[in-house]
């Protein structure tokens, strides 16, 4: 089973270059962040079209995300990440596919910080470890897909210091991060590439793409029966992930 993350940056805007990948790459699942569109906006039959199915949490101009999965109608289990009922934001979506259990991701970006948009970060970085820890003891293979907005280690992020104030990089999410791998979750691509800075977001800016300086703030986290099965891990080849707004 191909299981991939993709901040799409606008589902509707980018929709020719998601179909032409969907029939080249061919995933199995595909997690979407970052949609900008209220649900009766989503591409609904335009991604049939391309042999997927999906279920989809949409919002007006930020945010939203999505599970695609191919040829199977993807089973909804959770629209929101709980814990507080008062967030409106869509940044967390749960499927069951084929026997797996996938939550695609979208963590808040933060910036700028000190100020409210990170202080909302850490609070939703809280909740998600709370609810992995639920779901982490599930007996089904579990996989937490998406854009964590966080560089986890000095190899995740190219040789610079201009992102030296930037939420990305903060000690707190990353101690976060470092919370959530402690309950056992298994990150698939450093696992499988230990020492290699990777990188899976490159900047508009200053040929960024060109020069490899980018940032890996896409991850797959797999519980241990998840983990049992990983064989491959790897960036998407041949188009960067590029900037988008800060939400």
């Amino acid at each position: 089973m191909k299981i991939a993350t993709f901040n799409i940056n606008n589902v509707n805007r980018h929709l020719p270059n998601l179909r032409n990948w969907l029939g080249t790459a061919k995933p199995d699942i595909v997690c979407l962040q970052e949609l900008k569109a209220e649900d009766r906006q989503f591409p609904q039959s335009a991604i049939q079209d391309a042999g997927y199915y999906a279920v989809w949490q949409g919002q007006r101009t930020w945010n939203g995300v999505a599970i695609l999965a191919r040829g199977a109608q993807p089973v909804l289990t959770r629209r929101s990440l709980p814990g507080d009922p008062g967030d409106k934001q869509a940044r967390n979506i749960e499927a069951a596919v084929n026997g797996v259990l996938i939550a695609c991701i979208y963590l808040p970006n933060g910036n700028p910080q000190p100020a409210p948009k990170f202080i909302y970060k850490l609070a939703w970085f809280e909740r998600l470890i709370a609810h992995a820890a639920t779901l982490f003891k599930t007996d089904a293979p579990i996989i937490l897909a998406g854009d964590y907005n966080v560089v986890p280690t000095y190899l995740d992020i190219y040789p610079t210091k201009s992102y030296a104030m930037n939420a990305l990089v903060q000690p707190a999410p990353r101690a976060c991060f470092r919370r959530l791998l402690e309950q056992g979750w298994t990150d698939a691509l450093r696992t499988l590439q230990p020492d290699e800075p990777i990188y899976t977001f490159w900047a508009y800016l200053r040929e960024a793409w060109q020069r490899d300086a980018g940032l890996r703030l896409d991850h797959l986290l797999l519980n241990q029966p998840a983990a049992a099965r990983l064989k491959r891990c790897r960036r998407r080849q041949g188009c960067p992930r590029r900037e988008r707004g800060q939400r």
